[in-house]
């Protein structure tokens, strides 16, 4: 089921204080897929529900495999993760989806939400794909990405897909998200040097060649091997594969899913699956509390009125920016 919101509302409170929580996690616990998709709209909007909502799934989280997919505009993304998703359909397996579009200036909302190439599956009880707008969020990924991903793993999806909008180098941002982060690339687009330059030779796990049947796919994957083999990797660490597919046509994709697969293994067996799960629930932690922080201080015009006054001071040179944020602490978390 393809779950987009309106481009016209998404970003705006939908009004859900009727909401029943206890009744609406249980409803996408049992595989609704509205409900799944009410619920992240909750998360979307930010909703005072959220804790509720977060703290009746967290028992049921924690068993999905999250799967990250990036890589430059155009290598065939979108194309890509429709050819995943029926890979792991044919496994049997839930799949759901969060396709991170960049946001539109106008709205807020999602720019590119009726992914027409996964149209393919909107008829697929057991796929629930979403596109949610980055809102301007640095790395191609929304701030709410984490706690739909929750959503989805309570919901009994068996992998996540998240695939993220093409900004280039801040991509990099998908490795501290997913258990497996694939890095896509496609020949005759400078792929091998941008690789170099945006520093996904160190955050790829699976590094896939779409498009292989056009003139110039061995050549990057020549290149690609090259420049993984110079890089510097611990004693252990996972070696990560260079794939070759087509979507287009599917070939290929029955690779990458037992790549996949073996990552997974390795990750399980070697303790690194816990410790990148518990680095990712850190930085959400942090981002949660630093928001908190933010929206406090921003809130109450004497607190705002602080701000602005020691902003004036820093920018005319008679304070620094260590100790004006020291006073600012020191003043309101005593």
């Amino acid at each position: 089921m393809v779950s987009t919101p309106d481009a016209a509302t998404a970003g705006r409170p939908r009004g859900r204080s009727a909401v029943a929580v206890p009744e609406l996690v249980e409803k996408a616990r049992t595989g609704d897929p509205r409900s799944v998709g009410r619920l992240i709209s909750l998360v979307e909007d930010e909703s005072p529900l959220l804790r509720e909502v977060m703290a009746l799934l967290a028992p049921h989280s924690g068993r999905a495999r999250i799967v990250g997919i990036t890589g430059s505009p155009g290598v065939g993304k979108s194309t890509t993760t429709s050819a995943l998703i029926t890979e792991l359909r044919g496994a049997g397996q839930r799949v759901g989806v969060l396709a991170i579009d960049p946001s539109s200036p106008f709205s807020g909302g999602a720019l590119l939400g009726d992914r027409v190439r996964m149209q393919d599956h909107a008829t697929d009880r057991d796929v629930f794909i979403r596109s949610m707008a980055s809102r301007g969020h640095l790395g191609g990924l929304s701030w709410s990405t984490p706690q739909a991903m929750r959503v989805l793993d309570a919901s009994g999806f068996d992998t996540i897909v998240v695939e993220t909008v093409g900004v280039g180098q801040s991509e990099v941002e998908i490795a501290g998200l997913a258990d497996t982060t694939i890095v896509l690339l496609a020949p005759g687009m400078g792929d091998g040097i941008q690789a170099a330059k945006a520093g996904i030779l160190e955050i790829g796990d699976l590094y896939v060649i779409n498009k292989a049947d056009r003139d110039g796919a061995s050549t990057v994957r020549r290149d690609l091997r090259g420049a993984l083999a110079l890089s510097q990797r611990p004693e252990g660490a996972w070696k990560p594969p260079i794939l070759m597919t087509t979507a287009q046509n599917g070939e290929g994709l029955a690779e990458v899913v037992t790549a996949i697969d073996e990552h997974h293994a390795w990750l399980e067996s070697t303790g690194e699956l816990l410790r990148r799960r518990t680095r990712r629930a850190r930085e959400e932690i942090e981002a949660i509390a630093l928001t908190a922080l933010r929206q406090r201080w921003g809130g109450i015009s004497d607190r705002r009125t602080e701000l602005d006054t020691l902003a004036a001071r820093v920018a005319g040179g008679a304070s620094d920016p260590w100790a004006a944020a020291d006073e600012l602490l020191a003043t309101h978390l005593e």
